[in-house]
């Protein structure tokens, strides 16, 4: 009975989820007089500040948020969250720096995805197609990290299988994203930030009281792990660390795909000064409120990590567990599968763009032809059910280490389009050549120094990828024809 009461607001939320995209697919056959490619991939540039505040916090805090990271800092302390104090800089850095110049971009050119900007800036087919193919391997992994934790974290609190978890929300997340489109996967989103922020208070309470009280839990820790009050938690938490996450996690996602395309989607400049108001202080309070959780479960789960399964993934499912009644465990876990399906159906949308508006329907247009409305309609979402289908396939076997997975996609990356981005919309001499070799090189530098165990410094191999890719950039742009007047004038 218990495990049954767990199921009912897990299958409330998704089939509220499943409504949502249904009502607003109905309406925009209805009222959309945009056309269907710039409604179903930008929602028609309509969004309100706090619709695109929610959507871009909701994509940007995945899974990780709530499992892997909380883990983290069980095992290190309050250095994790000195770290994850960065993370309330990402979407001031996404919508702050690129917003607005992106939205305005991409109303003169009539861009739609980000693939369009990227064509237009540095006029390179070439170029966007390398953009799309980096774009949907790196989107795969993470949307594979992102299923593995949603229905890892069901299995550990629910007690049902990792396959049941699987099959309910990783189907709906796909079936309302293909139905939806961007605008269904924004408001939705935004439902799940909602969903995540509720998952986050209800622990924390259970968590204080299962543990004693705030006092209680201190002294527990004061007593028996008096390094995890420390910055460097003993050695655990060295500079490089701090230095290598702060990159990671912080400075560089200002050019993350699925977080620029949200620049493209909002409605004036009013609503995206509210965005960056909202959206900084909900992902401050998220994150750094779930590693600080995190710290607070060695209260409740007091023994070796050996006892534990040896995954720092198992810690926030037990923390649920042993510190909430059935219900109340049901309605926390909505926060991290609201955390996973948020991710999965930005980057499964921005997948499908990636396909079928940058690459295929491109192609058509350098052969003079056109595509039909009902058949891009037809076409954009039989790819997302696909992309989708594929991704769930692949996470029937789950990996293990969920926010390694996650980090490796972010670096990858952010490896190929940050200075691609930044460069190109603030940097006149930025050209083809110098974006084609920044993207190669950066990409080809992270992912061979990850595979081998390379670093510098002992930092994270997103330093190197993001230095050979910078150099690149520069000298690329140097020996590289230049950008035509008539292009850079849509951007200076």
């Amino acid at each position: 009975m218990d495990r049954f009461l767990m199921l009912i607001p897990i299958f409330l939320f998704m089939f509220l989820m499943l409504g949502i995209s249904i009502l607003i697919r109905n309406r925009r056959k209805k009222q959309s007089k945009s056309g269907f490619i710039k409604e179903y991939f930008i929602g028609s540039r309509s969004l309100g500040g706090f619709v695109l505040a929610m959507t871009t916090v909701a994509t940007y805090s995945s899974v990780s948020s709530f499992v892997g990271g909380p883990g983290q800092a069980w095992s290190i302390g309050f250095g994790w969250i000195y770290m994850s104090v960065v993370q309330v800089t990402a979407l001031f850095l996404v919508l702050g720096i690129l917003g607005k110049k992106v939205a305005i971009v991409s109303r003169k050119i009539n861009g739609v995805t980000v693939m369009d900007i990227i064509r237009h800036r540095y006029q390179s087919d070439a170029l966007a197609n390398i953009s799309s193919v980096i774009t949907i391997v790196f989107f795969s992994a993470t949307m594979i990290a992102q299923f593995v934790g949603g229905a890892k974290i069901f299995e550990a609190v629910t007690g049902y299988s990792y396959l049941s978890g699987l099959l309910l929300f990783g189907l709906i997340v796909i079936i309302y994203t293909t139905v939806g489109g961007f605008r269904g996967v924004a408001i939705t989103d935004a439902l799940c930030a909602v969903a995540m922020l509720a998952g986050m208070v209800i622990l924390l309470v259970g968590v204080l009281k299962a543990g004693g009280g705030y006092t209680a839990i201190m002294e527990h820790i004061e007593t028996f792990k008096p390094e995890m009050l420390e910055p460097l938690s003993g050695g655990n938490m060295p500079y490089s660390l701090y230095i290598s996450q702060w990159l990671l996690v912080g400075i560089f996602t200002v050019g993350l795909p699925q977080s620029v395309v949200r620049c493209m989607g909002y409605k004036d400049t009013r609503s995206l000064h509210r965005a960056i108001l909202i959206g900084t202080i909900v992902i401050g309070a998220m994150n750094i409120g779930m590693n600080f959780i995190g710290v607070l479960s060695q209260g409740i789960l007091t023994e070796d990590i050996s006892a534990y399964g040896n995954s720092v993934d198992n810690i926030m499912p037990l923390t649920i567990v042993n510190s909430l009644k059935p219900v109340l465990a049901g309605l926390t876990i909505i926060g991290p599968i609201a955390a996973s399906i948020s991710t999965v159906s930005s980057l499964l949308l921005t997948a499908t763009s990636s396909l079928v508006k940058d690459i295929y329907m491109r192609e058509l247009e350098k052969r003079k032809r056109t595509l039909p409305e009902k058949k891009t309609a037809f076409l954009s979402q039989l790819c997302t059910l696909v992309i989708g289908l594929i991704v769930f396939a692949l996470s029937i076997s789950p990996p293990n280490v969920i926010w390694k997975i996650n980090m490796f996609a972010f670096g990858g990356l952010e490896s190929a389009f940050v200075w691609v981005f930044l460069l190109g919309m603030f940097w006149k001499k930025a050209n083809k050549t110098g974006a084609i070799l920044s993207m190669l090189g950066g990409t080809v530098s992270y992912c061979v120094t990850m595979a081998l165990g390379i670093e510098v410094m002992h930092l994270h191999q997103i330093v190197i990828g993001m230095a050979v890719s910078l150099v690149l950039m520069v000298i690329g742009s140097k020996i590289g024809k230049p950008s035509s007047p008539e292009v850079l004038k849509e951007y200076f």
